[in-house]
């Protein structure tokens, strides 16, 4: 794969595709944009049999997120997972740690490409070659790890750990780079700005004006000091 698309689904799609509901949304976006020999990453919602397909058919391979929306295929893997699995020599793992502001996480990955696990599950997938299982252990200072979450994923590319949990991580710093600061940041979830095109034009002027701070060389301040009441930003 030399290139990697991430779809977390966001209300601003509903701009775009007024019609749509949110399942329906993906494959119609996906239709527009030009994927092909990339992996494609979509959170849980979109763990679907039918956009699986529509990433498969646009010369693509995609990576998915489970979760209970897809019970059978969840249940399958906690029949499979043992947290001590992560911990073991065998198989194919990754790990990476994180140290600040007195907090220590750890991921852990296990990607698995004998997918017999799956029963008949593995063959309503399309093109269908690696589960993975991704634990994020979240340390405070000395205290024992008490926060543990795990994520499954599926996907048609032949995925090592590593590259799974980078991929992984890719996807989900969206949420804390951009989403975040448009929503904290710039206020953009009180913004009340509804009518006619109105929304969808200052959503554009957000992202340039995000753009332009984080294309900003010498730009050292935080990013929230630099927005004012209201949402201006002031650009160095």
């Amino acid at each position: 794969m030399n290139r990697e698309v991430h779809v977390p689904f966001c209300e601003r799609l509903r701009g775009r595709f007024p019609r749509s509901t949110h399942l329906t949304a993906i494959p119609e976006l996906l239709e527009l944009l030009s994927i092909r020999g990339c992996l494609v990453t979509i959170d849980a919602m979109g763990c679907q049999r039918a956009i699986a397909k529509k990433v498969i058919d646009k010369d693509a391979d995609y990576l998915l997120s489970v979760k209970s929306n897809q019970p059978s295929l969840e249940a399958a893997f906690d029949n499979y997972f043992r947290l001590d699995m992560l911990q073991s020599d065998e198989g194919d793992t990754y790990s990476t740690q994180d140290k600040g502001h007195g907090r220590r996480e750890t991921r852990l990955c296990l990607v698995n490409d004998d997918l017999s696990v799956l029963g008949d599950l593995a063959f309503e997938w399309p093109e269908l070659k690696t589960m993975g299982i991704v634990a994020s252990i979240r340390q405070e200072g000395d205290k024992p790890a008490t926060d543990i979450t795990l994520r499954y994923y599926i996907s048609s590319a032949k995925l090592n750990a590593q590259a799974l949990l980078e991929a992984s991580r890719a996807h989900w710093s969206i949420e804390s780079q951009l989403h975040w600061r448009l929503d904290v940041g710039m206020r953009e979830d009180e913004c009340r700005i509804r009518r006619e095109q109105a929304g969808e034009n200052i959503a554009a002027i957000r992202h340039m004006a995000f753009n332009a701070l984080n294309g900003e060389p010498q730009q050292r301040l935080p990013f929230e000091s630099l927005v004012r009441p209201g949402g201006f930003v002031i650009l160095p």
